[in-house]
């Protein structure tokens, strides 16, 4: 197996200048796509529905607790008197 160094200087090499070189690369990226496993559309709201559930809780945990810590850090204050 070639090393990534011996790789890119064989394209290098092999492609010459730069407009071959980038067409190389996007046929390359093509080709990476057509291997790509997408999700389906069922999948997709699956999760979007699971991202979206635990941004709100997670939202609301930390306005509870920011509310908690402010009630509390409140309390200190009018108790033991500050600034």
């Amino acid at each position: 197996m070639m090393s990534d160094t011996t790789t890119i200087e064989t394209v290098r090499e092999a492609t010459g200048g730069w407009f071959e070189r980038m067409r190389v690369f996007l046929s390359e990226v093509r080709n990476e796509l057509k291997r790509v496993t997408w999700p389906s559309q069922k999948e997709v709201v699956a999760t979007t529905v699971v991202v979206i559930l635990t941004s709100i809780f997670f939202g609301l945990y930390l306005f509870v607790l920011d509310y908690g810590i402010d009630a509390i850090v409140s309390w200190v204050f009018r108790t033991f008197g500050g600034a």
